[in-house]
């Protein structure tokens, strides 16, 4: 496959899980130049540049948190030496753990931190990227939301709100950028990421990964990887008649377990 030829891309988030598939999957395609930005992971940045140098492509990366302002800017900055950026993909992400019903787990502080990069995030690195994505003439960015902000189900009741602005915004961005630029989002459900084992361990993880296994229609535990092949098609020209969509890729998550 050759879908993302040629192609300059940018992935935020993009040293681990999804973020790294995307862009060695980029790469893979035949991307030139795949950069990937991070906020602490360098270690493991580095390692997905390898990956992505192996796979035939440029790669760089650039440190920055996307909740600031200034580090959009200079993360669009950076990509100046390309003149243009055919994909955008924002990935960058967290979360907090909190059950839904319990109200005063939640404080104003924690909804702030999750829309500070899950929602405004997206919005400062599309704002400072707007000219490189037009100098594409064909520019496209992929939100990374979650099932999340759909269903109003997830890790707590901020981190779906989060998600569910950032479905909102992707319509709104659309609208406003077309015809140079278009945006869509992704909407995954559990992808079975090292961040599982890491905040729970293994026999946990395992647990899980096999509840969901049993529980979705198509019996499967989706992989950075699975997800990636669908965010590259929303980044390449395959979907280059597609924009404001916010598609599910959950394995079916969201029909609910099968009857009988």
């Amino acid at each position: 496959m050759s879908n993302m030829k040629d192609k300059i891309v940018l992935v935020t988030g993009g040293a681990t899980g999804l973020g790294a598939a995307v862009a060695i999957g980029a790469a893979r395609q035949g991307a030139k130049a795949v950069v990937i930005n991070c906020t602490k992971s360098l270690k493991e940045a580095e390692a997905t540049a390898e990956a992505i140098k192996a796979a035939g492509a440029e790669a760089g990366i650039v440190q920055g948190d996307v909740a600031e302002d200034a580090d959009c800017r200079r993360i669009a900055a950076a990509m100046e030496r390309y003149g243009r950026i055919d994909a955008l993909a924002n990935n960058a992400g967290i979360t907090r753990h909190v059950a839904h019903a319990n109200m005063d787990g939640l404080s104003k502080d924690d909804f702030l931190a999750l829309y500070a990069v899950n929602t405004v995030g997206p919005f400062q690195m599309v704002r400072a990227c707007r000219p490189l994505l037009e100098a594409s003439g064909r520019g496209a960015v992929l939100m990374t939301s979650s099932i999340a902000g759909v269903m109003g189900i997830g890790s707590s009741v901020a981190y779906a709100a989060s998600k569910g602005a950032l479905n909102t915004m992707t319509k709104s961005l659309a609208r406003a950028l077309g015809p140079k630029i278009r945006v869509n989002a992704i909407c995954p459900g559990f992808i079975d990421t090292r961040w599982f084992t890491d905040k729970f361990g293994e026999e946990k993880t395992a647990a899980i990964r096999a509840n969901v296994t049993k529980s979705v229609p198509l019996k499967v535990a989706s992989t950075p990887e699975d997800i990636a092949e669908t965010a590259l098609f929303f980044l390449s020209d395959a979907s280059r008649h597609v924009t404001g969509e916010t598609l599910l890729v959950d394995a079916g998550l969201h029909l609910g377990a099968s009857p009988g």
